[in-house]
């Protein structure tokens, strides 16, 4: 669909060229038959300079295209009311293009406004501590969450205060669903206070454009999926099950930054020799979860009772899974895994991820991958 864009747009632009051609006598232009002041045929060759500029701009993926793009379409459309009895049939190419132009806009300011959330979310975090950690300061710990944070090689670093990630996705948005939908995901931890920031970039039917936005902040969830950046799929926020679900989330990918463990919401709770209760409360909201480990103290799943949406009346157990364990920046963590609920109907693996890129302790904002 992008190409076929692109060479609609192209010949949408050759056509005004035309109009200049004819107005400064270089070459006839029999679709129109009236005939074109060279005012106006200096107005079609702006036209098709914008069409052009515009078509290039979307081929390398400019941020801005759809601001020229917007720009031609007026132009052309205020050429074609002019001479609308030969030119009237180039209103559909320009709506072709307008629409393509407002799903831009609408990605451009979603974007943009996920980017001032995530400014806001980094502004806010606080260091938690240049002290290196040392066993003295996991010794409350349970053992096997003791155990982690060594094999991990937290143990001797300093404390992880913010988190940037990139992750490439595999999702299912229905348990019905058979194909998986490919996506780019990144997403921004703090430690303190303890917030994230996801949005996603996938398609739906693997046609539609699908973004959408995972918010954890000061103790409150938000779920947003927009289709074609503009309708609305899902928008939950100020709602109690939602804070608890995003709560337990955060809690699940501390295994990203094992560092959050001695955050001091989170109070652990030894289940046996290889796993482990973490509660964590913060602002009014509350949420726990289990985390299993080997032998070797590498982490294996995160099991919590958690509402897969806020219509739901009770919580479904959803289990977090590690498939790929490697050491990256120092840190082992997980960088593949795999999520489901465990539904009435059986298991339903919705999600499968993998961590392209990790980056800890930001000083600044990195460039958006998503762009």
């Amino acid at each position: 669909m992008r190409i076929a864009l692109i060479i609609l747009i192209g010949i949408h632009a050759i056509i005004h060229l035309f109009g200049f051609f004819k107005a400064f006598g270089i070459a006839e232009f029999n679709a129109i038959s009236q005939p074109i002041s060279k005012t106006f045929g200096i107005l079609w060759l702006v036209a098709f300079l914008l069409f052009v500029i515009c078509a290039i701009s979307f081929f390398t993926h400019s941020n801005y295209w759809w601001l020229i793009g917007f720009s031609a379409v007026i132009l052309s459309q205020v050429l074609i009311f002019n001479y609308w009895s030969d030119a009237k049939y180039g209103t559909v190419a320009n709506l072709i293009i307008l629409t393509s132009v407002i799903i831009a806009y609408a990605g451009f300011n979603f974007q943009n406004k996920v980017a001032a959330e995530r400014k806001s979310l980094l502004e806010k975090s606080e260091p938690v501590g240049e002290e290196v950690i040392t066993g003295e300061a996991i010794s409350e710990l349970p053992s096997v969450i003791q155990k982690w944070l060594i094999n991990s090689g937290t143990v001797g670093k300093s404390q992880i205060y913010n988190v940037h990630l990139v992750q490439e996705i595999r999702l299912k948005m229905k348990p019905e669903q058979s194909a998986w939908n490919n996506g780019l995901a990144e997403q921004y931890f703090t430690v303190q206070p303890p917030a994230f920031n996801w949005n996603i970039n996938t398609q739906m039917n693997s046609i539609l454009p699908v973004v959408g936005r995972d918010q954890f902040a000061d103790g409150k969830g938000e779920m947003k999926i927009k289709l074609l950046s503009l309708i609305p799929v899902v928008d939950v926020k100020n709602d109690e099950k939602v804070n608890q679900a995003t709560l337990q989330r955060y809690l699940a990918e501390i295994v990203w930054f094992p560092s959050a463990s001695l955050n001091r919401h989170i109070k652990w709770e030894t289940i046996d020799a290889y796993s482990a209760r973490a509660t964590m409360e913060y602002k009014g909201t509350k949420g726990s979860g289990i985390f299993h480990f080997n032998e070797y103290g590498n982490f294996e799943k995160f099991v919590a009772m958690r509402y897969k949406d806020s219509k739901d009346a009770d919580p479904i157990e959803w289990i977090v899974t590690a498939i790929k364990i490697e050491e990256i920046n120092g840190i082992k963590i997980p960088t593949e895994c795999e999520a489901s609920w465990n539904l009435e109907t059986g298991k339903w693996t919705w999600l499968k991820l993998k961590i392209k890129q990790i980056n800890y302790n930001l000083e600044r904002m990195p460039v958006d991958s998503n762009g």
